[in-house]
């Protein structure tokens, strides 16, 4: 069994600014990404958001069962982001600058270009618990501020990381490619995004890439 890099039980507030916890500072970036959020959620009337739409949605028929695969989003995030906490503090600071940079180029664009769907269907053929769960998601989450994608801005960052990461068997990274592709279909499958809000979330991955990774910025050998 792997021995984490950082023993976590002696973490206190006052020793934050340490090396050895200084990049869980890194993770203030929620608090900031939650408070646009609310201010974007609640400040911009859907009146005022552009429609998104494109003949692809037409097309993708609603399935509840790709509930699934979107919800599966959280636990991916959560446990990438504690597994590289744990066991490999450089990826942990990549992951999370990665998503804070996509953070940052969403909220420019929904604050810029507010913008929504109108995808959603206002009754189930099928009801069921599954159907029961997207209700209360629609409820919850709206239908403003969809592209770019974070749901799959996200989870092309966490396929990303680990990727390049060492030490990985390679059936898990088929594990993750495979989860973040299923994820990323699934927002249009539940009509939570639009199809254009997936090929938006691309650009903004690729200024994240370039970012964190630096890729056009390293020395040819």
């Amino acid at each position: 069994m792997k021995k984490p890099v950082v023993d976590y039980r002696e973490f206190r507030l006052s020793k934050l600014n340490t090396p050895q916890f200084s990049h869980l500072k890194l993770l203030g970036g929620w608090i900031v990404y939650f408070a646009l959020y609310f201010l974007t959620e609640n400040l911009i009337p859907v009146e005022k958001c552009h429609v998104i739409h494109c003949g692809l949605d037409d097309i993708i028929p609603f399935c509840e069962w790709f509930l699934l695969p979107y919800v599966f989003w959280y636990a991916l995030i959560v446990f990438s982001l504690g597994y590289f906490a744990l066991y490999d503090i450089d990826s942990f600071k990549k992951l999370q600058s990665f998503i804070m940079v996509t953070q940052a180029c969403a909220m420019i664009v929904y604050i810029l270009y507010p913008n929504c769907q109108n995808l959603r269907p206002t009754e189930f053929v099928n009801e069921n618990f599954l159907t029961d769960c997207i209700r209360f998601l629609y409820a919850f989450d709206t239908n403003t501020g969809v592209c770019p994608s974070l749901h799959c801005a996200y989870s092309i960052g966490i396929a990303s990381v680990w990727l390049k990461t060492k030490d990985v068997s390679r059936y898990w990274k088929a594990f993750v490619v495979f989860s973040v592709a299923v994820i990323c279909i699934s927002t249009t499958f539940i009509k939570q995004h639009s199809a254009v809000d997936f090929f938006a979330a691309l650009p903004v991955c690729v200024i994240a890439e370039i970012l964190v990774f630096r890729v056009f910025f390293k020395k040819k050998k």
